[in-house]
């Protein structure tokens, strides 16, 4: 497809386009088909003055041609005229004259379709036909079945379509697709398609850029919201796990002092929990001189077995002391251990 020489629009140099696209080449230029133009006027001129200059047809057509304009038009005469250079000649396709030669299209070598003021070239290079209308953004491959169809459609949307007879000059296209055949996977887009989608993706890429500058980088914003959803859900997480804390503290507290109630019967409480080491010392101190005031009030008792070791009164109360405080020493390891069992919990919910 690259070897297909294909001009496309500018302006309205569409006659250009179709000659240039029909002869595979630069051959003509608009001031060259210019310079037909003009040689065209001035022949209708002659003919126009021979029925007399005073005449209402001859002031007519002394108005502006009819062959070109500024804006780079040229009519079909134009293009028929340029072609004769090259010994080529327009028929035109559905008229009675062509018709009875009952032609089939694929067996014709090229056509020009006109319409208004846009024309351009269908051509065969090679063994396959091509659609090089300038209004397209590259040929366009068309199959030698779908040829005739296109070539009626086009007559029903209005277009004049002529047979263009004659050897075409030789080019490196129709050389090169004489060995090979090609596939064409998408179709060409019109011109104006094509800058219509340019601009809107060039909208597209502004507003998002647009969007990007206005929120600094919209990655680093998911990062942030991120870690803030992170830092909220172990923020949860710790307050249920403080809120699991101080109930499971207050249950042991309430334990420990049912078991102190029940221990201290014999011995007087202070309004604390937990004695101190103070309040132990005068607890034994007054607990002693009690047992040497009954001793001496008392008559000494019955001798114990010899191999019985005496229970003094100041083992008992260690002893009584002792178990109570073993209570509550297990009853805080109990609490120690549970709290750590929470917080090692809260750690691997964290780590998560």
């Amino acid at each position: 497809m690259e070897s297909i020489f294909h001009e496309k629009q500018e302006g309205s140099l569409c006659a250009q386009h179709c000659l240039n696209n029909l002869l595979q080449g630069e051959y003509f230029s608009p001031v060259e088909l210019s310079s037909i133009a003009h040689q065209l006027d001035e022949e209708e001129r002659m003919r126009m003055a021979e029925g007399g200059v005073t005449s209402e047809d001859y002031r007519t057509f002394l108005q502006p041609s009819g062959n070109m304009d500024d804006s780079g038009f040229f009519s079909i005469q134009v293009i028929s005229n340029a072609l004769k250079v090259w010994g080529l000649e327009l028929i035109l396709f559905n008229s009675p004259e062509y018709q009875r030669l009952r032609i089939d299209p694929i067996n014709e070598r090229s056509f020009i379709c006109n319409y208004k003021e846009h024309r351009f070239t269908v051509r065969k290079l090679g063994k396959q036909w091509f659609n090089l209308n300038s209004l397209l953004t590259g040929p366009e491959l068309i199959s030698d079945t779908y040829l005739a169809l296109f070539l009626a459609q086009l007559q029903q949307e209005g277009y004049s379509i002529f047979v263009v007879k004659g050897d075409l000059p030789d080019c490196e296209a129709d050389q090169l697709l004489q060995m090979i055949r090609v596939q064409q996977m998408q179709r060409p887009k019109l011109i104006g398609e094509e800058l219509a989608q340019l601009k809107e993706q060039r909208v597209q890429k502004t507003d998002l850029e647009r969007v990007l500058e206005a929120n600094d980088g919209s990655g680093m914003l998911d990062e942030d919201e991120e870690d803030l959803q992170r830092a909220l859900a172990l923020s949860r997480q710790e307050i249920d796990m403080e809120d699991e804390e101080a109930d499971l503290r207050r249950a042991i507290q309430l334990s420990m002092q049912g078991t102190s109630r029940n221990i201290s019967q014999d011995i007087p409480q202070t309004s604390g929990t937990h004695l101190t080491s103070e309040e132990l010392r005068k607890r034994r101190e007054a607990y002693f001189e009690k047992q040497q005031q009954q001793q001496q009030q008392d008559p000494p008792g019955p001798l114990t077995h010899p191999c019985e070791k005496p229970t003094t009164s100041s083992e008992a109360l260690s002893s009584e002391l002792g178990d109570a405080m073993s209570e509550e020493d297990m009853l805080q390891a109990a609490v120690t251990m549970s709290l750590e069992t929470v917080r090692n919990n809260f750690k691997t919910e964290g780590k998560k």
